[in-house]
């Protein structure tokens, strides 16, 4: 017997000899409804996130469309010297 088959039946032993606890009753549907509200949160935040998003790149359109910053302010100048 090589190393390797040494290994897998030392493992194979101790598998087998080590008694599985019990599981509770009502653990799978425990942990399916847990899932499912986990999911259904993640995808409410998602959303939100989404909309977050969106309502941030429409509040910036309007305020780029009403600021206009693309566009250069007037330049500010004394007014022409009369009487001199």
């Amino acid at each position: 017997m090589n190393l390797p088959e040494r290994k897998e039946a030392r493992a194979r032993a101790l598998l087998e000899a080590v008694a599985s606890p019990p599981v509770p009753a009502g653990l799978a549907g425990r942990a399916l409804r847990r899932g499912r509200r986990i999911a259904r949160r993640r995808r409410r935040l998602r959303r939100a996130g989404w909309c977050a998003l969106g309502v941030a790149v429409a509040v910036f359109a309007v305020w780029a469309m009403v600021a206009r910053p693309w566009v250069e302010p007037p330049t500010v100048t004394t007014p022409p010297l009369q009487y001199w």
